[in-house]
């Protein structure tokens, strides 16, 4: 799958979700990720299409490639969130700031990044 931040946020959503909750539902992705239901149930159909979720009618459920692939943005938005931290940037902006950077940020700046975190 191609890199799509639309993906990828409701791909860190539903993870986050289901490791708060039993059960993940569309209602609660569109109020964590601020959009409508509908959006959500279009987002879901996209990501049905390429294989990272399912969904009994109810729930949505990570396949194990949407698990493996939002897993990797999460590391991503964390080794970043903390990168920044680290280098004075409060945890608030932080945050709103890897949120955004951990789509757009190169592999090899990544790497540096996440050695630069681990390293302290």
């Amino acid at each position: 799958m191609k890199r799509n931040k639309s993906a990828e946020d409701y791909l860190e959503c539903i993870l986050l979700l289901s490791r708060e909750n039993e059960f993940v539902h569309r209602v609660d992705v569109a109020r964590k990720v601020g959009v409508s239901q509908p959006a959500v149930q279009k987002a879901v159909k996209i990501l049905q299409h390429g294989g990272l979720v399912e969904c009994d009618g109810l729930h949505i459920y990570l396949t194990a490639a949407g698990e493996r692939y939002a897993s990797r943005v999460y590391e991503r938005h964390c080794i970043i969130r903390d990168f920044l931290k680290m280098h004075g940037v409060d945890a608030i902006d932080a945050d709103d700031d890897a949120c955004e950077m951990e789509h757009v940020v190169s592999e090899a700046t990544f790497e540096m990044m996440k050695n630069f975190v681990n390293k302290k």
